[in-house]
């Protein structure tokens, strides 16, 4: 799809004003013609314990409410997952963990994501992906990166006023992040700073009186290793260390209860 069409990302978020448009933009979205395809194609074949669900086979928009003070970025959707259920991280193991822990720490209404329709609120995080259609072995390329980007940017862009801590999930989601809160008007250094484990940096607001940068729209980008199974079952990423560094950045946020 040629960036000038009135449907290619770039020229579909910049029109919108709230994140409820945004979102539903997204899932209209058919600008990555193999994305497209093997989300489609997964929907058909399905996986034998989902061969009753109608798959949702569509981008899967950012979950969460519009005033959020925590952003939790991802990689992107898993194919028998938020792919098949229609919301992130819902309905596969990196979910089960990662609300979990949401709940553990007061930031979510229950500890399981199953589907749309199943309770699950959150208090002041929104999660989201850099790419918002499952990849063929969970992989997309520079490219579909690229492509998906406006979304990010323009959903960090709306989150401005509010949002005072991400998360970014795996090296992945912390370059797609960084390139996202440039375009949406935080100043990034350069080089950008490298992803690590419970890596932080405090990222300023362009544009203050002068051209200075903000202090007052400041962001605080926190590193995490994804949780992922891989990750999980060799041990890379425990629990207890998913929870600190979500706890940290509630905190950075300004939760009400968070640790």
């Amino acid at each position: 799809m040629s960036s000038a069409a009135p449907d290619h990302p770039e020229r579909a978020a910049a029109g919108t004003r709230t994140l409820a448009d945004l979102d539903a933009r997204v899932t209209r979205c058919r600008a990555c013609p193999r994305l497209v395809a093997w989300r489609e194609e997964t929907a058909r074949v399905k996986r034998p314990a989902f061969r009753d669900w109608d798959y949702w086979a569509r981008p899967v928009p950012g979950f969460g409410p519009a005033g959020a003070a925590l952003l939790v970025t991802g990689l992107a959707p898993a194919a028998h997952g938020g792919n098949r259920t229609g919301r992130m991280f819902t309905g596969d193991r990196a979910g089960d963990l990662l609300y979990a822990t949401l709940y553990e720490l007061g930031l979510a209404s229950r500890p399981t994501a199953e589907r749309p329709g199943d309770g699950l609120e959150l208090y002041g995080v929104r999660v989201t992906a850099p790419v918002h259609c499952a990849p063929p072995d969970n992989r997309p390329t520079p490219a579909e990166r690229d492509t998906c980007r406006p979304w990010l940017s323009r959903e960090l862009h709306l989150l401005r006023p509010t949002v005072r801590a991400v998360v970014a999930l795996g090296a992945f989601g912390w370059q797609a992040t960084l390139a996202a809160l440039a375009e949406a008007g935080w100043t990034v250094p350069r080089p950008r700073p490298a992803f690590g484990h419970g890596t932080r940096i405090t990222l300023a607001r362009a544009g203050g009186p002068g051209g200075a940068a903000d202090a007052g729209g400041a962001v605080t980008l926190f590193g995490c290793y994804h949780v992922s199974q891989r990750n999980v079952f060799t041990g890379r990423l425990t629990p207890a260390m998913l929870r600190e560094v979500l706890a940290e950045a509630a905190r950075t946020a300004g939760l009400p209860g968070a640790p």
